[in-house]
């Protein structure tokens, strides 16, 4: 068996650092899905997605491990979020206006067919496509409810500044395992997809 693969060094776009907004032109990817409404740390939905997606994640995994001989580390957990006044994310904080959709990432080497045999009997898991093209990233070290400073920045300051707007969905990048690891010290990704200024609305 080849050597077990670890998406998150080997797929551009799983690293980043504090404090530095780097921009990056990502292919559309592949990812198993489970989409839900509401603060992510009291609504029954957010705890049932995150169940639902582990065990169809690691179906896959071995599903890839035990039949096409490539093994990989189950990626970290990714969501997009979006709301109908995105400064609920930024500025107020208001969870509960919150839609989201969590992620795990499907490797290249895995088709459609296989996938949809990964998630047969989940039948909140769906597959889907996110085509990001150009984003501008970051990594905060921290708790969750710390993120809205740095985003306020790469809203209203950096993406604006670098002849960019906004456009698509905020994604976050989990690194850390947030069942485990302490608030303080939790690594996440903040990532943003844009546009040129100029480009038509």
């Amino acid at each position: 068996m080849a050597e077990k693969v670890d998406l998150k060094r080997d797929v551009p776009g799983y690293r980043a650092r504090v404090g530095v907004f780097d921009t990056l032109e990502l292919p559309p990817r592949r990812y198993l899905q489970v989409a839900g409404h509401g603060d992510p740390n009291t609504a029954p939905a957010f705890a049932r997605a995150i169940e639902a997606l582990y065990p169809a994640a690691y179906r896959l995994k071995f599903l890839s491990k035990n039949e096409l001989d490539r093994d990989y580390v189950v990626p970290p957990l990714e969501g997009v979020w979006w709301a109908a006044d995105m400064a609920v994310f930024d500025r107020e904080r208001n969870k509960s206006a919150w839609n989201w959709r969590l992620l795990s990432l499907i490797p290249d080497w895995i088709d459609a067919s296989d996938a949809e045999r990964a998630i047969a009997g989940a039948p909140r898991v769906v597959l889907g496509w996110l085509a990001e093209g150009r984003v501008v990233q970051t990594l905060h070290v921290g708790s969750f409810d710390d993120e809205g400073p740095v985003l306020a920045r790469m809203h209203d300051e950096v993406i604006p500044e670098s002849g960019y707007r906004m456009t698509g969905l905020h994604h976050e990048i989990y690194l850390s395992d947030f069942r485990r690891v302490p608030e303080g010290r939790r690594r996440t990704i903040l990532r943003q997809p844009v546009i040129e200024a100029t480009h038509a609305a």
